[in-house]
């Protein structure tokens, strides 16, 4: 079997013989259809034709057509250049093997024949890619002189980066046109500090060279993108570069391009101060466009001083669009014939010099040349017998400072209901590398830069930041600290609310919700409120320094509300024990009236013996009831019976009296304090311990990720040592090291978030504040466990709710960016130095202490403080009550006193004969026994009844 070895080789000497055969039929053919006298050479001095090989790419059809339509002019009107045979090769400019060998083929054949056929200049059209690699490696390995108008700037030609300085002198490089214009962005960008930008290019221009150096050393964020077809794909191609917060447009291209960029841009409304758009072309016109009312900065070539040879080159088909394209190349056709025309008649270039094949080369025999082929050039472009058609030549010392030299002109194009209605000139532009900008107006460029605005997502959260719904205003703590940044950094920006209300939670499989999902999509800049530094959060987004000190979580429960009552002295004994001491003080009343009625030892029985007493006390039932009530006061009743048993009856009311004060007033005492010591959940490790009171943080919210968290770590470590204590391998004096008797694993996150589990966790602050508020007292209810600075805003606001505790799992307060944004380090400085100058602390100071909603609540009952006015207020009462009694009392006694008596005497003066005699009643007591005789006297004793 024939190796597949073979058969390529035999296949590639087929394919270079017909080659042969073809450029000997069209060289014949081409001397054929000369005129006689064009078959020797009109300068005396020429002693052989000129001999070209070009080389260019199959997609450059504007270089074909120059390159043939400069060949053509030159065989036709100067004869005396002896253009000899023509070689153009036809490449692909992604296939470098492809290249190398159609190349060689055609090289290595002329070779071979010798002679006046061997090419002794390389036109080089090609643009870029792998295929210009070749060319340029195929060149400088065999020695060939070359002119090339490959793209790129010094270095990029990676073939030709380590020249030796005799090559760089017949191995030129010159920047076309369409390598040149794209260096007026950079200058663009530079005069007009703009921040982002997005550069689209169409086939026109090649920009792989560009993706790197175009904008290095300028702090711009950029993309460089080819255009997409008109239509729909245009469309979706601008709203993924806004997306990337991109507002500044740069459209490298023809009018086609332009026009449908702009027709997109007005569909999708990105018009107005917040855009900036660009043009750049290579040809000649205006920017139209469907718009209703946009400003584009365009520039395009200046018109060529040698405006009449453009034209009849353009109008006989020989300069296609755009002109200073193809004139270009028409003039790098013209110029590369001359010069070496120049150089073969110097004679530094023979046909005798030494010319390599493919073949013989061997990586290290590149013949000598010693041709200046680079100063033959300059020579010919200073000289009379070279004019430009459009643009110049500018020469430098090597490659990539060689270039077309031409102006653009900047101006500013104001396009209103479809048509343009003014071209304001703003400039101009001489084509180079690093050239400047010529601005004739710095204003008017100025004003044209795009207000640099970002997208600021957040969530509504008091006081940091607050939405009015009815004016759809902003304001807060960080609405300010984000206009004070503004103020620094020069932005504006749009905010709104994040579509689930998040700040930014990653489920099991690595999605991200609330405003981390929005920077991480790119469809915001700036996450904007209380949004905790997470190191979960750190992995797809950027934050800045902290804002705000740090917070954590903590606990918000109902204030606790100790009941009061005027009459709270009065509840330390039950209803029953008052109603039995109140029976007692009539019983015992009564009881003492008869004893002093019916004793024969009373003062009532025996006047006669006690008158000589200072203190005589008749006990009446009026008597005994104010004696048993003045017994209960510190003042005491007085003066006591003067009978043996009233003075018992009043001796065990005493003890009685004494035994009920001393119990009421210890227990009043008692009853009052520990009222106040009523606080069963004073931190996070109180509320573990009870079973009264529910517990759960808001669903979704960063607390609930911390516990969640933290049970799933006990499980985890529950598991390790469990696999460790059950372990096979283990040793005996090993297992025994780990039989313990304490349970060396805590589970106390998993008992508790198995508690908010059951509990049920609240679905927003409104849930949760409901269930807080209808908590019947504060050991027995709802507690919700939520991030401190809602908490604390909470209890500035309201007075019914109290935070308990200390706060745990500590974070500090960023603002958040997208991840590798340079906002970053911007409002890191800014940032920096709001906290030097202090005007975070005054924010603080605005929002909390100075709050316009906040709200001064009573002080709360301290263990160390006295009792209230609300628990002991009731016996103030009692001395109203008193008093007013007193009053109504005398009232009535004066009224007694003075009417009474007048109704009595004015019915005795009516009735004067009407005389009724009145016998009292007498009744003898007999003692038990009988009594000396004349004991008891009538006169002296008397029982009235």
């Amino acid at each position: 079997m024939i190796p597949n070895s073979w058969i390529r080789e035999w296949i590639l000497l087929l394919l270079a013989a017909a080659l042969l055969l073809l450029i000997i039929e069209a060289r014949g053919q081409a001397q054929g259809n000369k005129p006689q006298g064009d078959a020797t050479p009109q300068n005396p001095s020429s002693s052989r034709p000129l001999n070209l090989l070009v080389i260019n790419d199959e997609e450059n059809e504007i270089a074909n057509k120059s390159v043939t339509s400069a060949l053509k002019e030159l065989r036709e009107k100067r004869t005396d250049f002896l253009l000899g045979d023509v070689t153009v090769v036809q490449i692909n400019k992604s296939d470098a093997r492809g290249t190398l060998d159609l190349i060689c083929g055609v090289w290595d054949a002329a070779v071979q024949l010798g002679g006046y056929r061997i090419p002794d200049l390389v036109l080089d059209t090609t643009m870029s890619g792998p295929a210009s690699d070749t060319v340029n490696s195929f060149t400088a390995a065999l020695g060939l002189p070359t002119l090339s108008a490959q793209f790129g700037q010094e270095g990029d030609l990676r073939q030709w980066r380590n020249l030796k300085p005799e090559q760089t002198n017949y191995l030129v490089q010159v920047m076309p046109p369409a390598d040149l214009v794209p260096e007026a962005i950079r200058q663009l960008v530079i005069a007009m500090n703009v921040s982002n930008a997005a550069i689209l290019f169409d086939e026109s221009f090649v920009m792989d060279h560009k993706y790197k150096s175009l904008l290095q050393n300028v702090p711009v964020r950029h993309v460089i993108v080819k255009s997409k077809n008109a239509g729909k794909q245009t469309k979706d191609q601008l709203f993924r570069l806004r997306n990337l917060d991109i507002v500044n447009f740069f459209v490298l291209g023809g009018q086609k391009t332009l026009r449908a960029t702009l027709d997109a841009a007005q569909s999708l409304n990105f018009t107005g101060r917040k855009y900036a758009w660009h043009g750049l072309t290579l040809e000649d016109f205006s920017p139209e466009c469907n718009c209703v009312n946009i400003s584009v900065l365009f520039l395009k070539p200046s018109p060529s001083a040698n405006q009449q040879a453009v034209g009849e080159l353009s109008n006989k088909g020989l300069l296609p669009k755009p002109v200073l394209t193809s004139a270009f190349y028409y003039d790098l056709t013209r110029l590369g014939v001359m010069a070496m025309r120049a150089a073969i008649d110097a004679g530094q270039w023979s046909s005798n010099v030494d010319r390599l094949t493919c073949d013989s080369y061997n990586g290290t025999n590149t013949p000598a040349r010693n041709i200046g082929f680079l100063e033959f050039l300059k020579n010919v472009t200073s000289s009379n017998d070279f004019q430009p058609t459009y643009a110049n030549f500018t020469w430098g010392e090597k490659n990539g400072q060689h270039q077309a030299s031409f102006k653009m002109t900047v101006t500013l194009v104001t396009i209103a209901d479809n048509n343009p209605v003014s071209t304001e000139d703003a400039g101009s532009w001489d084509a180079g590398i690093d050239r400047r900008l010529e601005v004739i107006s710095e204003d008017l460029v100025a004003n044209h830069t795009a207000q640099t605005s970002y997208r600021v997502v957040t969530v509504a959260q008091a006081p940091f930041v607050i939405h009015d719904a009815e004016t759809d205003t902003w304001s807060g703590y960080c609405i300010d600290l984000l206009d004070e940044i503004r103020d620094i950094v020069k932005f504006e920006y749009e905010i709104r609310q994040a579509d689930d209300q998040r700040f930014g939670n990653m489920d099991d499989e690595g999605n991200w919700n609330g405003m981390i999902k929005e920077l991480k999509e790119k469809r915001a800049d700036i996450a904007l409120g209380s949004l905790s530094v997470m190191a979960e959060r750190e992995n797809v987004v950027d934050f800045t320094v902290p804002y705000y000190d740090l917070v954590g979580i903590t606990i918000l429960m109902k204030r606790p509300k100790a009941p009061t009552s005027l009459f709270k002295f009065l509840t330390v004994l039950e209803n029953d024990v008052w109603l039995c001491i109140l029976a007692a003080y009539f019983f015992t009343s009564f009881l003492m009236w008869v004893f002093d009625r019916w004793s024969p030892y009373s003062y009532q029985n025996n006047r006669e013996k006690y008158k000589d007493d200072e203190e005589k006390r008749e006990f009446n039932l009026k008597e005994c009831l104010w004696f048993c009530m003045t017994s209960l006061t510190p003042q005491g009743g007085g003066e006591a019976p003067k009978n043996l048993s009233g003075r018992l009856v009043a001796a065990t009311w005493w003890l009685f009296g004494f035994i009920i004060i001393a119990s009421y007033t210890a227990n009043l005492a008692a009853f009052l304090t520990v009222s106040r010591l009523d606080t069963p959940v004073e931190s996070l490790d109180d509320l573990s311990k009870q079973y009264k009171i529910q517990y759960a943080p808001q669903n979704g919210s960063s607390a609930h990720t911390y516990f969640q968290r933290m049970s799933d770590i006990e499980k985890r470590f529950y598991e390790i040592w469990k696999d460790m204590s059950l372990n096979d391998s283990l040793s005996d004096v090993e297992r025994s090291k780990l039989a313990v008797w304490d349970y060396p694993v805590s589970d106390r996150y998993t008992k508790m978030y198995q508690a908010m589990k059951e509990a049920g966790f609240p679905a927003n602050m409104s849930e949760a504040l409901d269930r807080v508020r209808n908590s019947k007292s504060s050991s027995e209810g709802f507690a919700f466990i939520g991030d401190a600075t809602d908490i604390r805003y909470l209890t500035l606001t309201n007075c019914d709710l109290i935070m308990v505790g200390e706060e745990f799992s500590r974070k500090p307060l960023a603002l958040a960016v997208q991840q590798g944004s340079p906002l970053k380090d911007q409002f890191n400085n800014a940032i920096l130095s709001l906290l030097n100058k202090r005007k975070l602390e005054k924010l603080k100071e605005k929002w909390w202490n100075r709050n316009p909603l906040r709200v001064t609540c009573e002080k709360q009952d301290d263990q160390s403080d006295g009792i209230s006015i609300q628990n002991i207020g009731g016996v103030f009462i009692v001395i109203f009550v008193g008093i007013g009694m007193a009053c109504l009392t005398l009232a009535f006694e004066y009224w007694w006193y003075r009417y009474r008596p007048k109704t009595n005497n004015l019915n005795t003066l009516q009735n004067p004969k009407t005389t009724h005699s009145v016998k009292p009643v007498r009744f003898y007591l007999q003692p038990a026994a009988a009594p000396p005789r004349n004991a008891f006297d009538p006169s002296q004793f008397r029982a009235q009844f």
